[in-house]
């Protein structure tokens, strides 16, 4: 087991991860910037290590500082959270060149799981179902008009290196294809320097569900049910359960034993996340993210199973603590994110929180690295904070929930927890009838609602 974790991350899951560490008696390093100085991860720490100046590019991401800070403390671990460096191969190379163990998969798949149409070419060979579309990126629009009458419209353009939604387009005609194809193109290259795009049959209502994994980096897998992250807004997650109101027994079991053999067959090692979108029956890949995911407590919840224990386990050469079948199913958890910004607009509303109080009661957790009279910054994430209820059946979470959020207080700030407040309440999301683009248009709902 390692003697000292640098933990290479901000906010709640540096708190997150260090509170996994203090359980495991490793000693704790965190990084931060200026801007984080008070920050909650920084005062209960054993160590920390200011790495640069507030901007993201000059400490969180500059790894430089963060090796050095290693090196410093003596620290044989680096935990890198989700975000910043978590999925980057060249700062995994780097660890493993300088004698560090990095707490999750190879650089090499970080790299085949980070470019989206290598990770599809590999999901297929894996024997995960994909979306029907192009086998590679796609430069012409010649040869973008045969793939899509091939597969039908409307389809959707992707950037090969893209997230979050950018570098990413819907045609519906034929005639919508070229400025899809050339818009694409242009957003990828300015937001990743990289306009490689593919393209894929565009789904009209699924839902996001996405499958929890495990390697043992030497041929065993396993995976920990799906958690369902259909409301989103901009392509972002808001709201996410586990398990999905959409899906069976039958279903989570045929779906996870494919993502389970996957990872075996691929030799992955520490947790992934296989994301699909669903419909009509059907799973269809989208992508696999090659660390831990903002929404993990839901699984964790469901399961009783600390997943970043697992992770250290795993990274210290300790292999899975568990086998499939020890991984049992239990009740139903939602977890909200709680940003700092406007709950209608949405505008980032950082500043100094008066008072902050979390609600509390059985199954109700909070992971949120703030406090009264901390101060947000500017330069980071928005999200201050996580809140997770667990219930026997989702009807109770959805009662524990509704009392939860009742109780949650954060002012001096706006946050999204009206947003929420909101949500719990609507009749679709209490029968869990909702798609990808279900909360888009309810807000789009609310705003006509205001103007009007």
């Amino acid at each position: 087991m390692f003697q000292k974790i640098l933990i290479a991350n901000r906010g709640e899951i540096a708190l997150r991860v260090l509170r996994a560490c203090k359980e495991l008696g490793i000693q704790t390093v965190v990084v931060h910037s200026t801007a984080d100085a008070d920050a909650m991860h920084v005062r209960l720490a054993d160590e920390s290590v200011c790495i640069g100046p507030p901007p993201s590019r000059d400490s969180y991401l500059n790894i430089h500082q963060i090796v050095a800070a290693c090196e410093i403390t003596g620290a044989d671990a680096v935990h890198p959270g989700y975000g910043f460096l978590s999925e980057n191969a060249k700062f995994a190379d780097i660890l493993a060149a300088h004698n560090i163990t990095f707490i999750g998969p190879s650089g090499d798949h970080i790299r085949i799981m980070g470019d989206k149409i290598e990770a599809k070419r590999t999901a297929k060979r894996l024997g995960i179902p994909v979306v029907p579309g192009s086998d590679g990126a796609v430069t012409e629009e010649k040869e973008a008009k045969r793939i899509a009458a091939g597969i039908g419209y409307p389809v959707i353009i992707k950037a090969s290196a893209g997230g979050g939604g950018r570098g990413m387009k819907v045609a519906r005609t034929e005639a919508d294809l070229e400025v899809a194809l050339q818009t694409a193109r242009s957003e990828a290259g300015a937001a990743f320097g990289d306009d490689a795009v593919y393209i894929e049959k565009y789904l009209e209502k699924p839902r996001h569900i996405e499958l929890q994994v495990f390697g043992d980096g030497a041929g065993r897998g396993v995976h920990f049910g799906e958690r369902d992250c259909s409301l989103q807004r901009r392509h972002q997650k808001v709201w996410e359960e586990a398990n999905s109101p959409a899906l069976n027994a039958e279903e989570r079991a045929r779906i996870g034993g494919i993502c389970a053999s996957a990872v075996a067959d691929l030799g992955y090692s520490g947790a992934g996340t296989i994301e699909f979108l669903y419909e009509n029956g059907e799973f269809y890949f989208i992508e696999m993210n090659t660390r831990l995911q903002v929404e993990h407590p839901v699984t964790e919840a469901i399961t009783g199973i600390d997943l970043v224990h697992e992770q250290i386990r795993v990274a210290s050469g300790g292999g899975l603590s568990v086998r499939q079948e020890d991984i049992k199913f239990n009740g139903h958890a939602i977890e909200c994110r709680i940003n700092a910004e406007d709950p209608r607009t949405f505008t980032p509303s950082p500043g100094t929180i008066t008072h902050f109080h979390t609600p509390g009661g059985l199954g109700i957790r909070v992971d949120s690295g703030v406090y009264s009279g901390y101060k947000i910054p500017p330069y980071y994430d928005s999200l201050i904070g996580k809140l997770i209820v667990h219930g026997r059946n989702r009807v109770e979470c959805m009662m524990r929930l509704r009392r939860a959020l009742d109780e949650f207080v954060v002012d001096g700030i706006k946050t999204t927890l009206p947003l929420f407040r909101d949500l719990v309440g609507n009749a679709d999301i209490a029968n869990g009838d909702y798609d990808i683009h279900w909360l888009e248009k309810y807000l789009a709902k609310g705003d006509e609602v205001a103007n009007s």
